[in-house]
């Protein structure tokens, strides 16, 4: 009964976007309450619609570095009018031309790829659409603005992208769950990555379809939901936790006590990085935590259940200082800063080469050599 009345209270709503694409309500039974959400799965005949329903429309790709370069390789492919725009031939440009775009037919400057579009997918770094966007945002009235992030809106009074002063242009997002590298490969392997969308601007009353749309033509086999704000509130406090920053602090952490304990380097990164990478962490993907946990040995199970809420405690509130720093617009403010400064991507660099360097990953590259002996 439940699922037949959130269906009815929303089928008005989402018949527009379902033509091309199936409505699905997921359940979760939580321990004090019942949850559902909506997500759209791509379908048997989503890819053929979706061609009809953006054949008039042309995706100016601006940038062509990660991401650029996959989503405008994988909407080409599916069947999408495509042009990229970049600085005339600097690396990127060379970079498209090897990907076969035609210099003054599909691949163009910036200003004039935003002019042969409909569809402006600002696909460049956070910094990079600072710059540009100063210099396009009088081309962007009556076409449709694409971000695969919400840095640039969300924080826009530090970035300046001052899209609520358009005149007659939808904003969207579509931001794969994975690099650019993931989205391109699970692409061309038969699959595909799947994606949160969010509706900034709707001035068309079109807005929502467009961005289902784009996400199944970017490879996505099902969609979901957000905001921009939720969207770049929950990425960068991943980044800077679990997905990056944390698991990298983590990593360090054992394999140092473990070299200082006196056990040998292939020891301690079998032990705190290959296992889990090879064995335990593809299980969670398969089937999830319980599943790990059940198919590794009584001891570690009894060892995991017995210190994960110490993790859990200790941590907690490492995430919330994160989130709250996200939230505040410091970390905004950090990254920027740190993008603006004169030679940082020299420094960036340095920074990078002492990760190289540390002994857990020289190690590694060692232990990564193993693998390819037959």
């Amino acid at each position: 009964m439940i699922r037949k009345a959130l269906r009815a209270r929303n089928r008005a709503q989402y018949s527009m976007v379902t033509e091309f694409c199936t409505q699905k309500i997921l359940k979760y039974t939580l321990p004090h309450k019942t949850e559902y959400e909506y997500v759209y799965a791509k379908n048997k005949k989503t890819l053929s619609n979706v061609n009809k329903f953006l054949k008039n429309d042309t995706c100016s790709v601006i940038g062509y570095g990660s991401q650029g370069q996959a989503q405008a390789l994988n909407l080409r492919d599916t069947g999408v009018n495509v042009c990229i725009g970049v600085r005339e031939n600097g690396e990127s440009w060379n970079n498209a031309l090897k990907d076969k775009f035609i210099p003054n037919e599909t691949l163009f400057p910036i200003k004039e790829a935003v002019n042969k579009g409909t569809i402006i997918m600002l696909l460049l770094s956070d910094a990079g659409q600072i710059d540009i966007y100063r210099k396009i945002k009088h081309q962007l009235n009556d076409k449709t603005l694409y971000f695969s992030h919400g840095f640039g809106v969300v924080y826009n009074d530090q970035t300046k992208l001052d899209v609520n002063n358009l005149k007659n242009c939808d904003v969207i997002m579509v931001a794969p769950k994975g690099s650019g590298k993931s989205v391109r490969e699970l692409y061309t392997n038969g699959g595909g990555i799947n994606s949160s969308y969010a509706v900034h601007r709707n001035d068309t009353q079109t807005a929502e379809k467009k961005a289902l749309a784009l996400g199944f033509a970017i490879g996505s086999p099902y969609i979901y939901k957000t905001t921009f704000k939720k969207e770049v509130y929950s990425d960068l406090t991943g980044e800077r936790s679990i997905l990056m920053g944390g698991i990298a602090g983590l990593f360090k952490a054992q394999y140092d006590v473990l070299r200082e304990r006196g056990h040998s380097p292939s020891e301690a990164y079998n032990e705190t990085v290959e296992e889990a990478l090879q064995s335990l962490y593809p299980l969670i993907n398969e089937k999830g935590m319980e599943y790990m946990f059940s198919n590794c040995s009584t001891t570690a199970q009894r060892g995991a259940l017995d210190w994960y809420h110490m993790f859990e405690k200790l941590n907690k509130p490492l995430i919330e200082k994160i989130y709250d720093s996200v939230v505040s617009g410091k970390e905004a403010k950090r990254t920027i800063e740190c993008n603006s400064k004169p030679g940082y991507r020299e420094s960036l660099n340095k920074e990078l080469q002492k990760i190289n360097d540390m002994e857990i990953w020289r190690v590694g590259k060692e232990i990564r050599k193993l693998r390819k002996i037959n």
